[in-house]
């Protein structure tokens, strides 16, 4: 059995040779940010989120913490950019590695939202009562907040980030809560 140290090397030189953009922070294999294209077929198709992850020390045998940077509405991922997923949250497996989460786990959560365990209250009600208006909000934050132009909105009128540096931006009580990669135990 190999050491999680290889293991987190490994996973992440597949993720940097794969089509993803991968931005290690400050060189540190376990911290580090993908860009990730919304799915075809979908309204986040077009959509480009900056997603930051942390691998713990344990990884794989421990899941990673996955976190949208700029915004996005879904039920299953709340404000932060926390994300609601079982397979990461709970089912998580050493079998897994960081491509299953970009080309599989995350998109099929775009395609297939669970509005019955949201963390987004609002997107899930909107998807159950009116779905094309659901789907209106989530184009409409696709265009504001990740068009692949780079130049996203924060929220505020007016203000630009154009490199989505940190969620705090993102903030709707302006203080400086849990990083992106938080994540939430549903």
């Amino acid at each position: 059995m190999s050491s999680p140290k290889r293991r987190i090397e490994t996973d992440v030189m597949k993720m940097m040779m794969s089509d993803y953009e991968v931005t290690l922070i400050n060189d540190n294999m376990q911290e580090f940010y993908v860009s990730f294209k919304g799915p075809s077929e979908t309204p986040f198709a077009g959509g480009q989120w900056k997603v930051h992850v942390e691998l713990p020390d344990q990884y794989p045998y421990k899941s990673p913490s996955i976190g949208f940077v700029n915004r996005i509405f879904h039920p299953n991922i709340d404000e932060s950019g926390s994300v609601c997923l079982d397979v990461i949250n709970q089912t998580w497996s050493p079998m897994f590695d960081m491509i299953n989460i970009f080309e599989v786990f995350l998109p099929q959560l775009l395609r297939y939202p669970n509005p019955t365990d949201p963390l987004n209250g609002e997107a899930a009600a909107l998807l159950m009562r009116e779905p094309k208006s659901y789907e209106a909000k989530v184009k409409e934050y696709v265009t504001r907040y990740a068009s692949n132009n780079g130049d996203h909105e924060t929220g505020e009128e007016g203000e630009t980030d154009g490199e989505m540096s940190s969620v705090e931006d993102f903030d709707s009580d302006g203080d400086e809560d849990e990083p992106a990669g938080a994540m939430e135990d549903v």
